[in-house]
């Protein structure tokens, strides 16, 4: 059993090594990145509703090789972690193009255009594998999240609070831009851009000469202050993900490095002193066993190992 075992488990090593030098190969990449934009150019051609009638075979013929292809290439990846399969799943974008690959295998996908399309084009995202920049990028934009949310509450409080002032000002003498709250705020969200922000301000002048401070302190909070909270957050977000893209370098270089190459020294003395222990306890135990009338431990000068270090 244990030989099978090890037959096994030899296989998979030799495998996951022969699978790996083919994956990590810059042929490899170049190929799965021009597979990937022919899938995005297939997405743009069937856009033409010409075309799509004169090529229709063709263009179906395209989309099942693109999709073996890719099928193929996710089992090379899977393989490559033959013999540590954990390490495939941890990867998040391993676990991505899985999902991608997979999901052009599922029943109600297939039989659903719009789905299938849609994830067809989630295929396009695959770029972030081979373009460091664009997944520093995507990466800074999730770790964004939380701080977005934020910053979208305190955006929608204060929309609403200048929204509903708007109304009480504004709404009878602008029933088309403030009749009602929902009016408002699209009005606002609209001058949040700064696009229209001239015309507002002389409809306001109009009304009233207060109207000024209205436009004025919400064009300072909304497009000044909230924005540039915004910016901040996703530049440290940025920064973030530029250092978790550096770590990840660092650890992939140190792990193609022979293991324990740099405490090897350390380690060989640590054998030697369990060695030096085993063979101490040994001979105390051999020393224990003996008659009486032979010499004691203390009579023939062994140290105790109680007095090592």
């Amino acid at each position: 059993m244990r030989d099978v075992t090890a037959e096994m488990k030899s296989a998979g090593e030799v495998l996951a090594r022969r699978c790996r030098t083919v994956t990590e190969a810059r042929w490899f990449a170049v190929t799965v990145f021009a597979l990937i934009l022919t899938n995005a150019a297939l997405l743009g051609v069937e856009t033409y509703t010409g075309l799509v009638e004169d090529w229709h075979g063709w263009l179906r013929l395209a989309e099942h090789a693109c999709v073996a292809a890719f099928t193929v290439e996710i089992l090379l990846r899977i393989a490559a972690h033959a013999d540590r399969p954990k390490d495939f799943f941890r990867d998040p974008w391993n676990l991505f193009d899985l999902a991608v690959v997979l999901s052009a295998f599922l029943p109600v996908v297939r039989e659903n255009t719009t789905v299938l399309r849609l994830l067809r084009l989630a295929r396009v995202l695959r770029t972030a594998r081979f373009l460091p920049q664009l997944r520093i990028v995507l990466v800074a934009v999730g770790r964004s999240l939380p701080g977005t949310l934020s910053f979208l509450l305190v955006g929608a409080l204060l929309l609403y609070v200048y929204a509903m002032v708007g109304w009480v000002f504004f709404a009878r003498y602008d029933p088309e831009h403030y009749g009602s709250i929902g009016r408002s705020v699209l009005t606002l969200f609209l001058l949040m851009t700064l696009d229209g922000i001239g015309d507002a301000v002389h409809a306001g002048l109009e009304i009233s000469r207060w109207s000024i401070v209205y436009y004025a302190s919400y064009v300072l909070l909304a497009s000044f202050v909230l924005v540039n909270v915004l910016i901040g957050v996703v530049i440290t977000s940025l920064d973030e993900a530029c250092e978790m893209e550096a770590d990840e370098a660092e650890e992939i270089s140190a792990g193609a490095a022979p293991a324990g190459a740099t405490d090897a020294p350390e380690h060989e003395l640590r054998v030697h002193i369990a060695k030096a222990r085993q063979a101490l306890d040994e001979l105390e135990e051999s020393l224990e066993r003996l008659p009486a009338s032979h010499p004691s431990a203390a009579e023939v000068n062994v140290p105790s190992p109680s007095g090592r270090s």
